[in-house]
């Protein structure tokens, strides 16, 4: 099957997938980010938030957003 993946992990991009059938949102986060933490990550499949052990369908659009940037400082903090 067929999805969209939309990765704002740095750079950030957006591609087309082939994934089998049935893929979960786990199984693609383990793909693809691999070492991140997942609680670190928001991701949505549809624009909306999901379960992990979710199938995934046919063109879906999932995307995985950093919800902590490495790094960063509070503007408070001057």
């Amino acid at each position: 099957m067929q999805i969209l993946l939309i990765n704002n992990d740095g750079a950030g991009f957006a591609d087309y997938i082939e994934l089998p059938e049935s893929t979960s949102v786990q199984e693609l986060f383990n793909q693809r980010v691999g070492s991140g933490r997942e609680s670190n990550y928001l991701i949505r499949v549809n624009r909306l938030p999901v379960p992990r052990d979710q199938a995934l369908q046919e063109g879906d659009r999932v995307s995985i957003t950093p919800t902590k940037i490495e790094g960063a400082s509070c503007l408070g903090k001057l």
